[in-house]
């Protein structure tokens, strides 16, 4: 009899903790899926800014007869816009909004050709995005900046922020929501990385930056793990306390 017991015991057990799993699975792909909206929206913002920006260059070039190369940087960046929307609604995890931004970068890059092409200068130098704000475009200069509670290093800026962080004021942030607060968005946790890395990736020394400056993050990340870990193991606790094996 008591051997009986012992194997519904083991039986009833396994079915706990199958559904302790599922359960716990479902409520983390549930804060994933939370901690992912946020950064959607941002890369949707981004296609949007890009979209305007080629209106506004649409608007310049209208009446001028293009030449060969500015054509093909005029349609490569119109191409990225394409692509940068299609790869924004296909969006399903973090690492996917990398594949949106290293499109945006590029597709700024081509605008910029089309502009120094038409004005009859030699094409630019391929430079990071601002790193304030991505949507300000390609950088001008490597500037000392000196993060909140952290140490000063080199950040490539437009040429406005530049201005501003030579004078010692605050640059043109872009700000996001983590949580109730407005923060950077290098300081928005870990699902920004890879919007931040597409931007960026590609520029070598910036890896290291935003690897110091996303993992701040890292903490929530592995809390909601060990959260997850902590229901299905004290579910498991409840369901043999009282037994004596």
């Amino acid at each position: 009899m008591d051997g009986l017991v012992f194997l519904l015991v083991l039986v009833v057990g396994g079915l706990v903790v199958v559904a302790l799993v599922k359960s716990s699975q479902r409520r983390t792909a549930e804060r994933h899926q939370a901690a992912l909206e946020p950064v959607k929206r941002l890369a949707f913002e981004d296609v949007t800014a890009l979209g305007e920006e080629l209106r506004g260059l649409d608007a310049d070039m209208a009446g001028r007869e293009l030449d060969a190369g500015e054509r093909a940087d005029y349609q490569r960046a119109l191409d990225a816009y394409e692509s940068a929307k299609s790869a924004s609604e296909a969006i399903r995890q973090p690492d996917d909004i990398r594949n949106v931004t290293e499109i945006l970068e590029d597709g700024r890059y081509a605008m910029a050709c089309v502009r120094s092409r038409v004005a009859g200068e030699p094409l630019p130098t391929r430079r990071p995005p601002c790193f304030f704000d991505p949507r300000h475009g390609m950088s001008v200069a490597d500037v000392p900046w000196t993060p909140p509670g952290g140490t000063q290093r080199e950040v490539p800026a437009c040429g406005l922020d530049a201005e501003r962080v030579r004078a010692g004021a605050e640059p043109d942030t872009r700000m996001v929501m983590a949580g109730s607060r407005r923060v950077p968005y290098w300081q928005g946790g870990p699902a920004y990385q890879p919007y931040a890395r597409g931007y960026f990736g590609t520029f070598g020394p910036m890896d290291w930056i935003f690897m110091g400056f996303m993992f701040d993050g890292l903490g929530d990340g592995l809390g909601m793990l060990g959260d997850g870990l902590g229901d299905v193991f004290g579910g498991i606790g409840d369901m043999f306390d009282g037994f004596d094996f």
